[in-house]
């Protein structure tokens, strides 16, 4: 066993240095592979097709099933290529049901709800420490719903990375491809320049935008927390994430006209089938607001 996870530690610092993959891939690697390696221990059984199916058996969701697949596969390819030695994963071709759901978003009432929030407290707030978090916080929140980019991708840009006089940002997305952002808000510029400019005066020891209370790059679970703090606090929907204020940016970039390929080149998404998602929620608010409000409704038949 300590020969597997050997391997395993291989593997990772070899996808480390070749790959070009983002963090958060790296750890879901290594999440995959415990997973694998204790089931092994476990069970002292290392056949993937019993593995695959135990985590069927075990109600896990079919992304996370073929996320598991994916990741086995990449790690049985590095070590059966070195050691000569036939790849299990590819005597079998794994055919799993996709769950088809639809991007979870707010309402554009939530959205002006939770801005009227942050708004409010900005000009309640009296002490050094609280102007320095609802400054940072306002404009962080108010640069997601704005620009649909994710917490990550937040949590990475730099001083270096923002343009205010051209109002453009630069976002280092999924496996280190960067792309521009526009600011086209108004609003948005302003509240990030005042952020700004209190951030050069606390002066930190480094260059990205957003900081934490110790002037630490702040993380995505910080981010996250933040946001929880101020949905709690404007009384929108308790379920929302930030990723729900991503979701509600292209929903209404696609409801409002825009073609699928631009909105696809703003989220950074790597296949436009990844963004085709989003009409499927525009269609069905569509489909809604007809059956609502749609006069043919109501006529008589035969008239």
């Amino acid at each position: 066993m300590k020969a597997k996870v050997n391997k395993v530690n291989e593997f990772i610092a070899f996808c480390k240095v070749t790959k070009n993959l983002s963090d958060k891939t790296i750890c879901a690697y290594k999440q995959d592979l415990a997973a694998y390696v204790r089931y092994v221990n476990e069970t002292g059984d290392a056949n993937v097709m019993r593995y695959v199916s135990n985590l069927i058996d075990t109600n896990h969701k079919t992304t996370t099933i073929k996320r598991h697949i994916a990741t086995l596969g990449q790690y049985f390819k590095y070590v059966y290529r070195n050691d000569k030695i036939s790849n299990p994963m590819l005597q079998f071709e794994f055919k799993l049901k996709s769950e088809k759901t639809l991007p979870r978003t707010i309402s554009v009432r939530e959205v002006k709800r939770l801005l009227a929030t942050l708004y409010k407290l900005r000009d309640e707030a009296t002490t050094k420490f609280a102007t320095f978090q609802i400054t940072r916080d306002l404009a962080l929140i108010d640069l997601l719903c704005s620009t649909g980019i994710r917490i990550g991708e937040a949590a990475a840009i730099t001083v270096d990375d923002v343009d205010l006089r051209s109002k453009i940002i630069l976002i280092h997305g999924k496996g280190k491809k960067e792309r521009l952002i526009y600011l086209s808000c108004a609003e948005t510029v302003t509240n990030l320049k005042r952020w700004l400019v209190l951030r050069s005066e606390l002066a930190p020891s480094h260059s990205f935008v957003f900081v934490n209370r110790e002037l630490s790059p702040i993380s995505i679970h910080g981010i996250e927390n933040i946001f929880d703090k101020y949905r709690n606090l404007a009384q929108i929907n308790v379920h929302a994430t930030p990723h729900y204020l991503r979701h509600t940016f292209a929903t209404n970039l696609l409801a409002n006209g825009s073609d699928l390929r631009s909105v696809q080149e703003i989220l950074g998404h790597s296949n436009v089938s990844i963004t085709e998602r989003y009409t499927e929620v525009t269609t069905s608010r569509k489909i809604k607001v007809l059956k609502k409000f749609n006069y043919r409704n109501n006529l008589l038949e035969n008239v």
